[in-house]
């Protein structure tokens, strides 16, 4: 079959948009956030993605979520508005008190 000759048959048959028409009304997952967000694909050493699922994991939260709270993060740092984790502050107070070996 010549590809004009496909073209015409695939665009003239109505089987799809009557299968279209039958199916159920699905119901999408609701989005996490009101920010719009978009998708980008990044390869990463098998390595380097098993330690970060690993710290997400270890988080309680998924890897792009914590992927884009360290690219949030590092953005934040280049124009000196960052922010720091609670957790980072708690640690950072508490070696303070702490009275070093001399």
């Amino acid at each position: 079959m010549h590809r004009d000759e496909a073209t015409k048959r695939f665009h003239g048959d109505d089987a799809l948009a009557e299968l279209i028409d039958e199916s159920q009304p699905v119901e999408l997952p609701t989005p996490d956030t009101d920010t719009p967000m978009v998708s980008r694909s990044v390869r990463l050493p098998l390595e380097t993605y098993e330690r970060v699922r690993a710290a997400a994991d270890a988080r309680g939260i998924g890897v792009t979520t914590l992927m884009r709270q360290w690219i949030e993060a590092g953005l934040a740092d280049l124009d000196d508005s960052a922010t720091v984790s609670l957790a980072d502050v708690r640690r950072a107070l508490a070696s303070l008190s702490r009275p070093t070996a001399a």
